[in-house]
């Protein structure tokens, strides 16, 4: 079965290069009737527009720290309002969002206030040490955001985008010194985060150390519970 029987709106958790990108991407090939809104794209494109929230969240990006609750909760909520996705029989995913305590509370309002809740949130339990392994050979096509990793997903024309051809760039941020910093910061905020979902009974987990390893659980999830 491909379809969902009811609408799905589903959070993705998990440390920064845990793939939350990649799982998106599968999940809305597996499932076309969800859309996906992804706050590392939308941040990229406002950095690469040089707009004032751009210009703040580079700032924040290259000292390795998280993006303030005031300037993501703005963005995300009028983002949901512009796609007119506030609306309980739409199905959509956010990934990389929320990333505080505070962020997930100014969500679960919004909602709230919208009759249009979450109603499912995973977390994808990565091995943080795979993680710094493999952030060194990872690279970027920045306009749409397309992630490439010299390793194990690499273009089809080094260093070069498979889709525009355009060359890929290497992130600032991509560096196990300035990566530890985030995930430091990450392993801080994630606790409470899960432990409010949890309390709302909508928190699952899927665990594993690669993508294709992660997927099927996380397709079979979606399947048994929104199927």
């Amino acid at each position: 079965m491909s379809s969902l029987v009811r609408p799905l709106r589903i959070i993705l958790l998990g440390a920064p290069g845990a793939g939350k990108g990649t799982q998106t991407t599968r999940l809305l090939k597996r499932f076309p009737k969800v859309q996906s809104l992804s706050t590392g794209d939308v941040l990229r494109s406002q950095i690469a527009a040089g707009t004032r929230i751009g210009k703040e969240a580079s700032d924040h990006i290259k000292q390795g720290a998280l993006i303030p609750d005031t300037t993501m909760v703005g963005l995300v909520m009028s983002q949901l309002e512009q796609l007119k996705w506030l609306d309980p029989k739409a199905s959509w995913l956010l990934d990389g969002f929320p990333r505080t305590y505070k962020q997930a509370i100014a969500l679960d309002h919004s909602l709230d206030q919208n009759d249009c809740r979450l109603n499912m949130v995973v977390e994808l339990d990565v091995d943080q040490k795979v993680i710094l392994d493999r952030i060194e050979a990872r690279w970027v096509h920045v306009p749409s955001g397309r992630v490439y990793n010299i390793d194990y997903n690499p273009p089809k024309v080094p260093f070069k985008d498979d889709i525009t051809g355009e060359p890929l760039t290497k992130r600032s941020d991509d560096t196990a010194e300035v990566f530890q910093r985030r995930l430091d910061q990450y392993n801080k905020e994630i606790e409470p985060i899960k432990k409010f979902y949890s309390n709302k009974g909508v928190l699952y987990k899927v665990s594993g150390d690669t993508s294709d390893i992660i997927y099927p659980k996380l397709e079979a999830l979606v399947l048994e519970k929104f199927g």
